[in-house]
């Protein structure tokens, strides 16, 4: 799919400011598209062989009039004649719409960046006239014909109000718009309720909005936040949106300075109640906490079960026994440092790197061989999450387990090697070993392993993967299991 970057990088040599700024605008017109109830699309000049729509918006508020997707057409001049002579004279156009045309309003809009058109926006609406308009329709299409004039003139967007624009508040959510004194001429529905939440027990309109939200707001540092943001709006400072809270209600600010022409004429703000979005963000905020602790205690227990495990080992005298202490010993371990991990995790994740080298020295430690035996991690296994960390850590474990128990005689040093090899789809891992190789007639289906009889049902019912035991090219054996990346298959 084409983006904004990449057709502008191919239809145009704009240096990377104005791109900049372009995107600036894009990342405004949502705001533009509604308060207009228009459809906007921008162009960039592709001349010998005509104009190219590079991005396009359409409304919230109102039908569209441009169903079909624009974006990446190349039409000649004289299929958007007026978006052509907004191009060289500079100035917004206005066409008069054509019996039966289904579009009643069409207007080109220049967009100026460091004194030159860099680009025009194309505004396209089906409206009554302005003279039915409602009360709400004539607020929002003032600001949008001011905030369209700032963006002939360079002033609008600013580079200081890029971030303001993520997670901001769109006009259907709250709008209010302010005379050049700060007071209110004209407050939406949704603006009014927000107030109320607020604590508001009267009308918004005549009053003066810094005064009055400075007023529901009990904290100081906040009340005194908000009242130099909302001023600043009204005298032509710029500042990030805020979120005030009032009487257990959360309220999202956005204020816009409104100055066609260089001439103050007021403030646009939208405003928009996110009391039930803050509760929500809070409860998972809690409940991902109380997740996090469970998984520490759980680490915890787990390390008390190793330790016990661990004292009984020491306390026997049959070595039998110790040995099966021991690999018990080794797999509570692994699984509790799955805990561990996810109990530093946000996102209920694991980095299996991290974990499994962690497990390396203790696979050696309770290793029975008296040899010195070497374990390598080739490549990376990645992040997987919680509910196949757990089985495919307990595999590999015991795969590396059983080469360093069993491939190599009694003082003969060695090297077992876990390469990894992650695709978008699969994740390959070798476990190899210079040992001795499979003993005579060995079946993996056959074996009575414990350990290998743990694997199998991990890998099978768990994981959704597969593994097989061969001879490699060292005399020793490859233990090769692949799992794919995706959701396991239900039998």
């Amino acid at each position: 799919m084409s983006t904004l970057s990449s057709l502008l990088a191919r239809y145009t040599d704009l240096p990377g400011a104005a791109v900049d700024h372009l995107q600036r605008v894009v990342g405004e017109w949502q705001l533009l598209a509604d308060l207009s109830f228009a459809d906007v699309l921008l162009w960039v000049d592709a001349a010998p062989s005509g104009i190219v729509c590079v991005a396009q918006c359409r409304p919230t508020t109102a039908s569209t009039v441009i169903p079909e997707d624009a974006v990446g057409t190349l039409v000649s001049d004289n299929e958007h004649p007026y978006v052509r002579e907004a191009f060289e004279t500079g100035t917004i156009v206005d066409v008069k719409s054509s019996p039966g045309a289904g579009i009643n309003i069409r207007q080109a809009v220049p967009v100026r960046w460091d004194g030159r058109v860099v680009a025009v926006l194309s505004r396209d609406a089906a409206r009554v006239s302005r003279r039915s308009a409602s009360a709400l329709e004539t607020a929002y299409l003032e600001c949008a014909d001011d905030l369209y004039r700032m963006i002939s003139e360079g002033t609008f967007p600013t580079p200081e109000a890029r971030s303001d624009t993520k997670s901001s508040p769109r006009a259907g959510d709250g709008f209010i718009r302010l005379d050049r004194a700060g007071k209110v001429v004209y407050a939406s529905p949704n603006a009014l309720s927000a107030y109320h939440r607020m604590g508001l027990n009267s009308d918004l309109i005549g009053q003066d909005l810094v005064g009055t939200t400075r007023a529901l707001v009990t904290d100081p540092f906040e009340s005194r936040d908000v009242t130099d943001y909302l001023r600043g709006a009204v005298e032509g400072r710029l500042g990030q949106r805020m979120e005030v809270e009032a009487r257990g209600a959360t309220v999202l600010i956005r204020a816009l300075v409104l100055n066609p022409g260089g001439k103050i004429r007021g403030a646009a703000v939208i405003v928009r109640d996110v009391t039930e979005v803050k509760r929500r963000d809070r409860a998972l905020l809690s409940k991902d906490a109380t997740i996090r602790e469970i998984h520490h205690r759980v680490k915890n227990n787990l390390q008390t079960v190793a330790a016990l495990l661990r004292l009984q080992a020491r306390r026997t005298g049959n070595t039998e026994a110790q040995q099966a202490l021991g690999e018990a010993v080794r797999r509570v371990t692994s699984i509790a440092l799955v805990h561990e991990a996810l109990s530093m995790s946000v996102d209920e994740e694991v980095d299996l790197d991290g974990v499994f080298d962690q497990l390396i020295p203790i696979v050696v430690d309770v290793s029975t061989v008296g040899s010195q035996i070497r374990v390598v991690r080739e490549g990376n296994l990645g992040v997987f999450p919680a509910d196949r960390a757990t089985p495919l850590v307990m595999v590999l474990t015991e795969l590396v387990q059983n080469a360093v128990e069993h491939a190599f005689d009694p003082g003969v040093n060695g090297t077992v090697t876990v390469n990894a090899q992650r695709s978008a789809r699969m994740l390959d891992v070798v476990v190899r070993d210079e040992g001795k190789g499979l003993p005579e007639g060995f079946s993996l289906e056959a074996s009575n392993r414990l350990g290998l009889q743990i694997v199998r049902t991990l890998v099978a019912a768990e994981l959704g993967g597969s593994l097989e035991l061969t001879a490699n090219d060292t005399g020793g054996t490859d233990a090769r299991l692949q799992l794919p990346l995706g959701k396991v298959p239900v039998a």
